[in-house]
């Protein structure tokens, strides 16, 4: 394995490319190598590191519970028995369909027989006055963690902008560093893009429940300090909250520009068909930075921010690679970890005309089950893993249950799996 950092002028030549070392990077890359790939392959990353696992940044690793070591993909080892060079610190700025070659931002090409684009994204900022004063953090790459990490030792008042599941999940952990956490939300709930309003009251009930302050409804004017670092959060009504850190949890800016830029259809992320191809030749596009026609969002185009949708695309781009055209589809999957709470979700709730709380809200195990014209789309289950395993058969068929049956925990989900719908 060749691991570089070196912004060297010289150009090499491999016969697939992935720009990106996330989940669906690597995954592109293990995929090919089980698949029988024998030609050769580099992953080029912004970052340091291996690749390594990105969930747990805003929870077991902020939290100080695993190592960087315990969130690494694969050992380092790994790689180098499978040829997979790994070129670090290299962030691709141009590409180039016609020539096969990337131009990284120190001016070195690379060239590639198939490229996969597998960036992600990068936090999105704030766009108020006071962005970019010390203290300020984003959370999305293991830097901007160990970053965080140093400062909060300094630090007594917390504010996180944004009520997602980022900011959530950093919230909780620093109740658990005992400090004063104010949680700011522009919408009237949490989680309100991702979530129905029984799971959002419930996260918000936790929250309250455990110390942290959540404001609903509210827009930041600007960030306050002192011309270095920050000491506030002004709101647009004019109060000041205190603050020595910012968590700034408002979703990502899908990292794409240089394909664009190439020529490539897309716009909030790259356009990719049902094999992961992008317009461009022998260009495929994987994870969050990934735009694709999903079934499950009623046949829309969407991004999937998950370690599901990467490593499923990146097994689509790979085999399509290897001569097997088999077409993404995949229901999604994400989960959470907050305090002693683990919320699985299966399928998308886009579009639900109907929601059915499933289990005891106050016992906090119960499932969230959303329905689309009598049909089960989506399931949010916290503490209650049967009913997440369960589902995951009713979204897959499109089973219409009637909401009375859906509602009777005392009735396994797995009972009413039957009727195949249109999935």
């Amino acid at each position: 394995m060749l691991v570089e950092n070196n912004q060297s002028d010289r150009r090499k030549l491999y016969d697939v490319l992935i720009v990106g070392a996330g989940h669906g990077g690597a995954q592109a890359a293990i995929a090919l190598r089980q698949a029988g790939f024998v030609g050769s392959i580099a992953m080029v990353t912004e970052e340091a590191d291996l690749p390594y696992e990105r969930p747990p940044l805003s929870k077991e690793y902020l939290a100080g519970d695993k190592p960087f070591e315990r969130i690494m993909i694969r050992p380092a080892a790994f790689w180098g028995e499978r040829n997979v060079d790994i070129l670090t610190e290299r962030r691709i700025d141009k590409v180039d369909p016609a020539a096969h070659q990337v131009t990284d931002r120190a001016g070195a090409t690379i060239g590639y027989g198939k490229l996969i684009w597998a960036t992600g994204g990068h936090a999105r900022k704030l766009s108020c006055d006071g962005f970019d004063l010390e203290g300020v953090h984003g959370i999305r790459t293991r830097a901007d963690v160990d970053k965080l990490e140093q400062e909060l030792q300094h630090a007594a008042r917390v504010v996180v902008i944004g009520g997602g599941y980022i900011g959530l999940e950093a919230a909780a952990v620093m109740t658990k560093f005992e400090k004063s956490v104010t949680v700011l939300e522009a919408m009237d709930r949490v989680l309100a893009r991702v979530a129905g309003e029984p799971l959002s009251r419930f996260y918000e009930a936790e929250h309250r429940a455990h110390g942290v302050t959540v404001h609903l409804g509210v827009a930041v004017d600007s960030l306050v300090g002192d011309g270095v670092k920050v000491t506030g959060v002004k709101l647009a009504d004019g109060e000041i909250l205190p603050a020595e850190i910012v968590v700034v949890g408002i979703g990502i800016v899908p990292a794409v520009e240089a394909l664009l830029a190439a020529g490539a259809k897309g716009g909030n992320g790259v356009d990719v068909d049902a094999l992961c191809k992008t317009s461009l030749p022998d260009i495929y596009a994987i994870g969050d930075c990934a735009r694709h026609e999903n079934s499950f969002a009623e046949g829309g185009w969407i991004r999937l921010e998950s370690v599901q949708n990467a490593n499923d695309q990146a097994t689509t781009a790979a085999k399509d690679i290897m001569g097997e055209q088999k077409p993404y589809h995949a229901v999604p999957w994400f989960w959470s970890n907050q305090y002693d709470l683990r919320l699985q979700t299966v399928g998308l709730s886009i579009g639900y005309d109907d929601i059915v709380v499933r289990g005891d809200i106050a016992a906090r195990s119960f499932s969230v089950v959303y329905l689309r014209r009598g049909q089960v789309i989506a399931l949010d289950c916290v503490n209650a893993v049967k009913d997440y395993v369960q589902g995951k058969a009713l979204v897959t068929g499109g089973i219409a249950v009637a909401p009375a049956l859906l509602a009777d925990s005392a009735i396994p989900l797995k009972t009413h799996v039957g009727v195949i719908g249109p999935h």
